[in-house]
């Protein structure tokens, strides 16, 4: 078992990233030490890991909710159900919630502990690639806004997070593929060697290797876990994890939440960032072309052609990233270097938005 420890102060936490972690009595009860447990999870992965999860905590005073399974969930009336189950059950202000599920159910069940009698402890348990490589670090928790994703939320750092490895190979291949969106994108801001490996190293990736799957699940969450350490508030470095998020976002808003899963719509976000990126005379072709056929032969799609580019750059102007200075997006220097850039040509945006429309 591997660990790492995103260091803020009073906040820190371990990161323990290994196989059977669920089954660890020892691990999972040292970890959690609240009397009082609300574990939150959706029908998909209850059935699953809900009841070996009951059995490891057996000591413990504990109730579980079972929420529906999507994007489209992650809502405020969602929040109130958490919050509803709270308070009929008499929780006290020394309870934890776990979130036992992927980034949907961590966003809402952290929220829900930020909330609650202003604010509780909770753990992560990511169940999906996309929430061990990137969601379930940093304790940025919420939910959407109809008009706009992750709107509504509160930064609240878990107790530690528990990444059990062996939940990726359960998953649905399309799930697998759009956590892999958030990996490539760690490489792309700051690691051109991890981006080199993952070109190197897909195929072991993708049939799903032990060894690789452990590899970049670390490597992915000690790039967070330093960025995080360095700006926990996202007030200057940890705004470069947005790669392709503004993009993205606005996609997901557009299209609905649930349509395109959100690794997909990173993905495409990422493809028109390093397009932009080049169109600024940032990014040569040769690492736009790197890019894309890396996130192809991820199984992860670059263009959305049945969108209105008018209306995808409207949703991008409301993204919760923007300043009143104007537009804030993440885009590229090169491969391994990401920059963050207020006010970027809106010319060339919409060009881009434009020619990817037509694709």
């Amino acid at each position: 078992m591997d660990t790492i420890r995103v260091s803020l102060g009073d906040r820190s936490y371990p990161i323990y990233i290994g196989s059977k972690i669920m089954q660890d009595q020892d691990l999972v009860q040292n970890a959690i030490t609240a009397k009082q447990v609300l574990i939150v999870t959706n029908n998909v992965v209850a059935p699953l890991y809900l009841r070996q999860l009951e059995t490891t905590l057996s000591a413990k005073q504990q109730h579980s909710l079972i929420l529906p399974d999507g994007e489209s969930e992650k809502t405020l009336p969602t929040l109130s159900r958490v919050l509803d189950v709270l308070v009929q059950k008499k929780f006290h202000r020394d309870a934890c919630l776990i979130a036992l599920g992927g980034g949907v159910i961590g966003d809402i069940t952290g929220f829900a502990a930020a909330c609650y009698q202003r604010g509780v402890e909770f753990v992560q348990i990511p169940t999906t690639l996309l929430a061990q490589v990137d969601s379930s670090v940093g304790g940025k928790t919420g939910v959407n806004h109809p008009e706009a994703k992750n709107m509504i939320g509160a930064f609240h750092q878990p107790n530690c997070v528990l990444a059990d490895t062996d939940s990726i190979r359960t998953l649905p291949k399309r799930q697998f593929y759009s956590g892999l969106a958030e990996v490539i994108k760690h490489g792309l801001i700051l690691d051109r060697e991890f981006f080199d490996w993952l070109e190197d190293n897909l195929i072991n990736v993708l049939t799903q290797d032990m060894n690789a799957l452990t590899y970049i699940v670390r490597k992915s969450c000690e790039i967070k876990a330093d960025i995080v350490a360095k700006d926990e508030l996202e007030q200057g470095a940890r705004a470069l994890l947005n790669l392709g998020h503004t993009f993205g976002h606005a996609l997901e808003s557009l299209k609905g939440y649930g349509e395109w899963l959100h690794g997909e719509a990173v993905a495409i976000g990422i493809n028109l960032a390093a397009e932009t990126s080049r169109e600024l005379g940032m990014l040569d072709a040769e690492d736009c072309k790197k890019i894309r056929s890396l996130l192809t032969q991820a199984n992860l799609p670059i263009v959305d052609p049945n969108i209105d580019s008018n209306e995808l750059f409207k949703l991008m102007k409301l993204d919760k990233k923007n300043s009143s200075s104007g537009l804030r997006m993440v885009l590229l220097k090169n491969l391994g270097k990401g920059v963050v850039i207020t006010n970027p040509n809106e010319k060339i945006i919409k060009k881009v938005l434009q020619a990817q429309s037509k694709s």
